[in-house]
C-alpha cells in the first residue's frame, strides 16, 4: 500500500469541467490524474485534479491559458 502524501486538488464546478482539465492536460504531457473528491473536500461535481504539490503554479498558468474553470485548490493527504 502507498503511504500517503500532501497532494495538490484542483475542484471543478461540472463533470464537463473535469474531463476538459482532463483531456487539455493529456494532449499537453501534464501530468496529473482525475480523482473521486476527497471526503475532507466538498465540491459540485464529484471529481476533481490531483497532482503533485509543486506543479500548482505550472497547472494555475495552464489552466488560465486554456480558459478552464475550476472550483477551487486544495492541499490533501492521499495515497
Amino acid at each position: 500500500m502507498r503511504e500517503k502524501t500532501l497532494k495538490l486538488v484542483i475542484t471543478f464546478h461540472t463533470t464537463t469541467d473535469a474531463m476538459a482539465m482532463e483531456k487539455a492536460c493529456k494532449s499537453q504531457g501534464i501530468s496529473g490524474r482525475l480523482i473521486p473528491i476527497p471526503q475532507e473536500i466538498s465540491a459540485g461535481c464529484g471529481l476533481a485534479w490531483c497532482a503533485q504539490l509543486d506543479q500548482k503554479e505550472e497547472l494555475l498558468a495552464f489552466m488560465g491559458k486554456e480558459g478552464l474553470e475550476m472550483e477551487a485548490v486544495a492541499e490533501c493527504m492521499l495515497r
